[in-house]
């Protein structure tokens, strides 16, 4: 039981409840025009849930990140230091790296099936950029940071 508090929340990663009603009921009617119209719009109905999926996340990642820019206009607004590293939870780079993985599977499949190899690795390069960069974000000095200049180097070289 004690395990469980420790994996990341639904709710305070995207913003959405995991038993959020009106998802359920996109989905059901989904589900509903998929059993009506048969396979032929299979396709196009699972495109248009998971556009409706995408539409939410984003959402929530905005409102997210309005949060975090307010939050960081006052730190500095009172002259203080920014937020400390401890918002920066395992949960939390957990979370991505689990929402980064879901998020492949359609990128593949659609890069892979509308233009093939090339598309599939075009999709993969954008989910490792987008990991690298949170990985640099979450971990200052991975990539080797930034060489600080000391008071001796000039902008001339001699």
């Amino acid at each position: 039981m004690q395990r469980a508090r420790r994996l990341p929340n639904l709710s305070r990663m995207t913003g959405m409840d995991a038993n959020d009603v009106e998802l359920k009921k996109e989905l059901n009617a989904t589900l509903q025009a998929r059993r009506e119209l048969g396979d032929e719009y299979e396709s196009a109905l699972v495109d248009s849930f998971l556009e409706k999926v995408d539409q939410r996340i984003d959402g929530a990642v905005e409102r997210r990140v309005r949060r975090q820019m307010a939050e960081q206009q006052m730190v500095v607004a009172r002259g203080s230091r920014g937020p400390k590293a401890a918002n920066d939870s395992w949960g939390e780079r957990f979370g991505f790296g689990i929402v980064s993985m879901v998020l492949a599977i359609p990128l593949s499949a659609i890069g892979g099936g509308i233009a093939h190899l090339p598309g599939l690795l075009v999709a993969w390069a954008g989910i490792v950029g987008v990991n690298a960069v949170q990985a640099a974000r979450t971990t200052p000095g991975l990539f080797g940071g930034r060489r600080h200049k000391s008071s001796q180097d000039s902008e001339w070289e001699d």
